[in-house]
């Protein structure tokens, strides 16, 4: 007997269809500690509906799965340890994933929106011969996502009919799940024999006292205005007294005022902090691409005329080089 769809049976349908779906949520760590993102991507995956499921792959990672096991909203935590997952290569880490999800049968795959996810998930979606969607803000319904394009311009909804829906997730749009409350069990993952067409040899990191950039709660980013990296101390005395990251535009890092991984905008790191300071950043799109999502920004600049202004909560029309020194002694 066909039965007409009204908004009860709709519910009943929506729900029928969620109790259906399982996502694995692909965690990023450095074997010691979760990076924040993760609980982001956790938020995301909780709003798909159904179980949801966190792989932790690495080469001595149990104390990363015990971190997760106690996340709220995650109900299974799948571990493999073993060597060749050193460093996350996303040519060893693909073929568990894979694995993972032939034995577990998840309907969605994802990660947070960072170096680790945009370098691994393409690549899973190749093997699954299904489109990825990357970089999404907002969750309609199971197979509806929302994404920005032409650099945070416009936005557009995207449904997606793949079996298989890989995604990766903006952090700064989803709020971080909860890090106690949760009660996961743990399994044990079968690792796999290595392909061995890379092999990691070493990472450099920049060590800062600093907070990290895209976690930071307030955000001092400067631009061509500053005229040379020298001048970037005036950002890091002001930085040092607000407890802030520091952070650039393409146009210090392309002048080579600063290193490249301070770079904040559509090619750099996207930041959403409590607040965001522009100092002598003018205000391209892909610069605002990148931290117009922040609480509250401030922007001094002194060009009266500059896009900045128009994203900023508070503007100042001034001579950075005076002001800035000036703010810095005022917060003594």
């Amino acid at each position: 007997m066909l039965r007409t769809l009204n908004k009860t049976n709709l519910r009943q349908l929506t729900g029928l269809i969620q109790r259906f779906q399982s996502t694995l949520v692909v965690a990023e760590h450095n074997n010691d500690t979760l990076t924040p993102i993760t609980l982001n991507a956790i938020t995301a995956a909780s709003k798909l509906g159904g179980e949801v499921s966190c792989l932790v792959a690495g080469t001595n990672c149990a104390k990363v799965a015990e971190q997760i096991s106690k996340v709220k909203g995650v109900t299974k935590v799948l571990v493999a340890q073993h060597d060749t997952y050193k460093g996350g290569l996303p040519e060893e880490l693909t073929p568990l994933i894979l694995a993972t999800q032939k034995q577990f049968s998840f309907t969605h795959i994802c990660a947070g929106a960072s170096a680790f996810g945009k370098n691994l998930l393409p690549r899973v979606a190749a093997k699954l011969d299904v489109a990825p969607i990357s970089d999404i803000i907002e969750i309609k319904s199971p197979d509806t996502f929302v994404r920005t394009i032409y650099a945070g311009n416009a936005l557009s909804t995207v449904k997606c009919n793949e079996s298989v829906k890989v995604l990766t997730v903006r952090g700064t749009s989803f709020e971080a799940a909860e890090t106690v409350g949760g009660n996961a069990t743990s399994e044990e993952v079968s690792s796999g024999s290595p392909v061995e067409v890379s092999e990691w040899l070493e990472q450099n990191l920049t060590k800062s006292d600093r907070p990290e950039l895209t976690s930071a709660k307030v955000v001092v980013s400067g631009g061509r205005g500053l005229k040379s990296g020298d001048n970037f101390k005036l950002l890091y005395n002001l930085a040092d007294k607000l407890n802030a990251a520091v952070g650039a535009s393409r146009a210090a890092v392309d002048a080579g005022y600063v290193p490249n991984d301070m770079q904040v905008g559509q090619t750099g790191k996207i930041v959403a902090p409590e607040l965001y300071i522009a100092v002598g950043i003018s205000g391209a799109i892909q610069h605002l691409a990148g931290m117009k999502d922040s609480k509250t920004i401030v922007a001094i600049n002194k060009d009266p005329e500059a896009p900045i202004f128009q994203v900023a909560d508070y503007g100042l029309v001034a001579d950075l080089f005076k002001v800035v020194p000036e703010l810095t002694a005022a917060l003594k």
